[in-house]
């Protein structure tokens, strides 16, 4: 249930995670990495934009992230979308799995970032999907927004 503190740049955000769903709450996950994908992380290259995070096995793991190979690392790299396992504490993992298996949620990661020790946070929404008409509402809710700043920007 921690959200995160802004400690700094996000090493990658998932832009369409609020446009295609509703973010019920966020929490913050460890992330179990290789010596390669955190090299190529800190070079600032990684995407999460079809990613999700589910159950494999009892635990709860982060599907299709993409931490691009380093190039340095010759025969010991990884392979780009494996399959990442996520930390949280074992009360928290139960109750974000049954979310998912009873309610039909969806864990996305919003966004993936070093927390002020350094270490690879991944900060994970439960959300729930959006029909298209509240996705049509959202966009036209954002452009009203935009709208009403122009007109206050330009009656100054």
């Amino acid at each position: 249930m921690a959200t995160r503190k802004d400690t700094g740049p996000s090493i990658a955000k998932n832009r369409r995670a609020k446009f295609d769903y509703f973010i019920e709450e966020t929490l913050e996950a460890g992330i179990i990495l290789m010596g390669s994908e955190v090299k190529s992380l800190r070079l600032g290259r990684a995407s999460i934009n079809e990613s999700y995070a589910g159950d494999n096995r009892g635990e709860l793991t982060l599907f299709n992230a993409h931490i691009p190979e380093y190039e340095a690392a010759n025969k010991l790299n990884h392979a780009p979308r494996r399959p990442r396992p996520l930390l949280v504490h074992k009360k928290e993992r139960d109750r974000l799995l049954g979310l998912i298996r009873r309610e039909g949620a969806t864990l996305v990661p919003i966004s993936l970032y070093f927390n002020e020790r350094g270490i690879a946070k991944l900060q994970l929404g439960v959300a729930k999907g959006k029909k298209q008409s509240d996705k049509r509402e959202t966009e036209r809710k954002r452009d009203w927004d935009r709208q009403k700043a122009r007109v206050m920007r330009e009656n100054r």
